[in-house]
């Protein structure tokens, strides 16, 4: 079921998983709404993974899964942060969903 939010006197319209309907919504502001529903405060590492799944949509068209998000990050940004351990540390319902979420763009679907 869609529905929408209403955030800093928008409102913003959301697809049945909770995802931004139009990317072109996204804003740093609504990312870490979304994170602090999630009781997570963002910080330098959310954001660096955060912008690769960005950068990742816009390239590509497509959201990534889990297994594409690892190597994506593995490839960028070395092993120490593509690898499983650290990506759920830092996202710990999910890396590909709560990255998707907080990058603005739709639930990846496999």
């Amino acid at each position: 079921m869609e529905h929408s939010i209403l955030f800093k006197g928008k409102e913003i319209a959301l697809d049945e998983d909770g995802h931004l309907r139009d990317p072109n919504d996204w804003s740093t502001d609504l990312a870490e709404y979304f994170a602090s529903n999630d009781e997570i405060k963002l910080a330098e590492n959310h954001w660096e993974i955060i912008n690769l799944v960005r950068e990742y949509y816009k390239h590509y068209q497509i959201s990534p899964g889990i297994k594409m998000l690892l190597r994506h990050v593995y490839e960028v940004l070395g092993p120490e942060k593509g690898n499983a351990k650290y990506m759920y540390d830092l996202f710990p319902n999910g890396p590909s969903k709560m990255t998707c979420l907080y990058a603005g763009v739709p639930r990846y679907r496999g």
